[in-house]
Order: C-alpha cells, then structure tokens, then sequence
C-alpha cells in the first residue's frame, strides 16, 4: 500500500502463530466431550471455553474421583493448565463458586484453581433471574438456567460484561435495574430481586478481580508466544447451534467450530485440529425432531446401559441408533479432521445394529438436512444393518484388540463420513480407556 512503511508493532508482524485444537460435539450434546477434553488436556498448556455457560454438563473421573463441570473447563483438573473463560461464554458467577467448592470437596483436582482461571473482561455476566422460563407460553426443553435471557440481552446491547461489574459498581448497578425492568416489561408478574441480585454479585467483585484480563490481548499473546498446545473445550453441540441446530429446539449461543473465533477473539487461521466427538448412538435431552430414536426395548437398552441421563438437567436422555445423516451435516459445517468416538461399548448387547445412512421425504431420498422441524418429523430414515459383536469389550486396550465386528462398525462410520482416518474410541466402562487407532492419543 502506498506511504505504509515497516511502522506497525512487531507484534502485529509475526506470523501465524500457535494453532488451536478443538473439541466440538457432533450431536445433540451428552457425546463425552469432557472425557476427550480430559485426555487431551493431559498435554495442554491452555484451555478455553469460547460459548455457553452453566448450561453445559461435563463429567470427568480422575484417581476414582468423578468430577462435574457446568461452567469451569474441564482441563482444569490438569495443575499444569491454565483454563481461560472467553468473551462469548455466559458466566453466573455464584454458580462459578458454588461449582469449584463443590468439586473441591470431591478431590485434589481443583487445588489452586484460582490462580489457574482467567476469565474475559468481555465476558456477559448471568444472573439468578430463572424464572423468566416459567413465563414463556412455548416451552423449548432448555435447562432454565438464564442463559437465553442474558444472551437475548446481549443481542439488545443492554447486556452487562464482566469489564462492567469491574469499572464502576454505583454504574453497573444502575444499568442492571435497567435491564431488570426490560425483564418486567416482557412478564409483568416475574418477580425480581433487585438489592439482593445487586448485593450478590458485590460480593464476588474482589474475589473474581484477579481473574480477570483482556480477553483478546490473553489470546494474541497465547498464539503468538512461545509453543503452546492451545486447546479449546465446546459445549453443546451442532444440532444445539443457534443457527444451525434443529431450530427452535436449541441453544443460544454457536457452537459450531464459528464460535471458536468469535467466542474467543482469534482469527480462523489459528484454528488447526477440530475433533468432532460422537457417540457410537445418538441421544438428545428434551423435546425436538429426532429421526432415528427408538421409542420401544432397543431405545430402553441404550439408555440404561450408557446411564443416560443429563448431567446438568437430571432428565432422562433420548436413544436411537446414530445417525450418519446427522453426522455428515455436523461435518459439512464444522470440517472436522478426526472423530472421537466414544461409548462404543454401549452397543456390546446387541446381535444387530442400525445405522441411518439416508433421509426419505414423500419417499424420495434428500441429499440434506431440513432446517424445518415440521418437515425434520416427517422425514424417513433409511438404515443400514451391521452385525453385531454381542462382546464384553471392556478388556480391550487397542483397536485390533476389539472384536472384528466391532472394528468394522467403526470402519464403516470413517468410511460413510469420509473423515480423515483418525479414530479414538474412549470407552464408556473406563473414562480412562483409550483404544487409539491413530495418534491423537498415545
């Protein structure tokens, strides 16, 4: 460019820097992101949190100790990592405590974790305002945990950040009866208490203020210091995605491999690794389109021998054999380069086993997935049936250790999706249980 000369900031000259690995769900949610995360965060310097909040469920067992994680990344169990909370997650701040104090309790995992948290300053603040669900004529089946009302206020430009709670309380808290009244406006018989919402997050002002940094500054100097092994943990998953999920039966953030960027403040070249995590079936918590579940004995087996049940909302989850319609959209969108296939095991029972392979509409195949959930209902799956292995796998310690049937349903996931050929199957029996057909995981 004309009259630019070599001015700009050294910083601004380097080069692309370190790559992030990503973990997304590539489902409905519930596929054992925290298991893989937990794995992975074994050799990680950092890891994010980029979209959601306390809405999210991870569950990792460590030394016999199961851990639950609804807000904090799950690789903070790791003392080595430093976990940092982006400006597009949601943060209820009693929740964060109450979560961190509670697993304190469970083990030695969470020992120091304040100094190991870093949060956006740009992050939107949550509030104890759950009672907006109860006044909603259209219940969507979310976990009323007030995250769709922060966002939608985010969205209005009357949300408030974290950088707010932090600068001037005597302002904030005028912004926030603010925002209260916007509330009452839209339910007028939702009560709020205004002082005692007020007086609760005054309360945590000091604790989180170490916490706290530039989120986009954090970032920048993470990818363009030292190496690093950056990892970022999704939450949710790509049918839950706000604009591509099974709409309106979703949540409210993107939680496709587009809220890496935006949720973390990072350009997309920095993105490098994206590992879509897959249950060896498919579930989903409350109500929406679901072609392939199976409301008779197969769905019942699945559901008890994988516990599914949902870590933050205690229902019982949705089962139906996987769906590689589903799968090939979720691919279409996010570009995953390897596949983490988790719960196999589940499947140990069975003689037969299904596998939706293709859509029918008024009995003609459709090469998509229907963004209409009236239609998404009507459409026809067309299985394919594999053998099963009828095999406790629970012994096995490497892919050529499971049974030939067992390698072939794998094979033939990798080959229908046309993923690279990166497997890992963590197992459900040991969260610890790693069958490595690649090198993800050594």
């Amino acid at each position: 460019i004309a009259g630019a000369r070599n001015e700009a900031p050294s910083a601004l000259r380097r080069g692309v820097g370190n790559k992030v690995t990503v973990v997304l769900g590539a489902q409905w949610g519930d596929e054992g992101k925290g298991k893989v995360v937990d794995l992975l965060a074994q050799e990680a310097d950092i890891v994010c949190r980029c979209q959601g909040g306390n809405n999210a469920g991870h569950t990792v067992v460590v030394d016999s100790v199961e851990y639950d994680f609804h807000l904090l990344p799950s690789g903070i169990i790791n003392p080595k990592v430093t976990a940092f909370i982006g400006n597009g997650v949601v943060i209820h701040l009693p929740g964060l405590f109450e979560e961190a104090e509670k697993n304190l309790k469970k083990g030695k995992g969470l020992e120091g974790w304040e100094k190991r948290l870093i949060i956006s300053d740009r992050a939107h603040i949550g509030n104890d305002i759950k009672k907006f669900y109860e006044y909603s004529s259209y219940s969507l089946g979310t976990t009323k945990k007030g995250i769709g009302p922060v966002y939608s206020a985010k969205a209005a430009r009357s949300g408030l950040r974290i950088c707010d709670l932090l600068s001037d309380f005597e302002t904030f808290a005028e912004r926030f009866k603010v925002l209260a009244k916007e509330y009452k406006s839209m339910y007028p018989t939702l009560e709020i208490d205004v002082e005692g919402e007020l007086a609760k997050l005054k309360i945590y002002v000091e604790r989180v203020k170490p916490m706290v940094k530039d989120g986009v500054y954090f970032m920048y100097e993470a990818l363009h210091g030292p190496p690093k092994n950056i990892l970022v943990e999704g939450a949710n998953a790509a049918l839950l995605d706000i604009d591509f999920g099974t709409y309106p039966f979703v949540t409210s953030s993107n939680c496709t491999v587009g809220g890496v960027c935006t949720g973390l403040g990072m350009p997309p070249q920095n993105v490098g690794e994206v590992y879509g995590v897959v249950k060896a079936y498919t579930t989903r918590v409350g109500i929406g389109a679901f072609p392939s579940e199976q409301k008779n004995n197969i769905g019942d087996i699945l559901q008890s021998r994988g516990k599914e049940v949902g870590v933050t909302t205690g229902r019982k989850r949705r089962c139906g054999w996987l769906d590689l319609v589903l799968l090939k959209y979720a691919h279409m969108i996010n570009g995953f380069t390897a596949l983490a296939l988790t719960k196999l095991d589940i499947l140990d029972v069975f003689q037969e086993i299904k596998v939706g392979v293709a859509y029918r509409l008024n009995n003609e195949l459709i090469p998509y997935f229907p963004a209409n959930q009236e239609i998404l209902n009507k459409v026809e799956v067309e299985y394919v049936t594999l053998p099963g292995w009828n095999t406790d796998t629970s012994s096995a310690r490497t892919f050529e250790e499971l049974p030939e049937n067992a390698q072939k349903y794998v094979q033939f996931i990798e080959e229908h999706l046309d993923v690279p050929g990166k497997y890992l199957v963590a197992c459900h029996i040991s969260y610890r249980q790693v069958l490595s057909k690649s090198k993800i995981i050594t």
